[in-house]
């Protein structure tokens, strides 16, 4: 399964920085201000996702199980979170309103909250204190 977070993870963060350079460059030219913004904040969620994957990939103090879950919000978490301000960023040159897809954006942000608190929680409620082992 480490192997699986860790390459989706690479993954990811090389598609949020594609985009990212996408946004920068070429779609400079046809989105306003604020949409380019909109876009941007998909790409930072995105990378941030990638390394927060990264972390739970490798490391050794979460069981496989509980990594698996993690992982899985996280992949829906992003698709939802970050996929549907893609789409809402650039409605005004795909000429599709996706405004309709707007509350799977929320939707998203929630799944990542949650995979966040999950890793907290197994931090927390390891019985030996991970984070005072040398």
């Amino acid at each position: 399964m480490e192997r699986k977070i860790i390459s989706t993870a690479a993954l990811m963060g090389m598609l949020a920085i594609i985009l990212g350079a996408f946004g920068a460059h070429a779609l400079k030219k046809y989105l306003t201000l604020e949409e380019l913004n909109t876009f941007e904040t998909g790409v930072k969620y995105q990378m941030y996702h990638a390394l927060f994957l990264l972390f739970v990939g490798m490391n050794s103090f979460l069981e496989e199980n509980k990594k698996k879950t993690i992982f899985r919000l996280v992949i829906f978490g992003v698709i939802f979170f970050s996929g549907s301000i893609y789409l809402l960023a650039t409605k005004s040159i795909s000429g599709v309103n996706f405004k309709s897809i707007g509350i799977i954006t929320p939707i998203g942000g929630t799944l990542l909250i949650v995979a966040w608190g999950l890793l907290i929680w197994n931090i927390l409620k390891k019985k030996d204190n991970i984070l005072r082992k040398k």
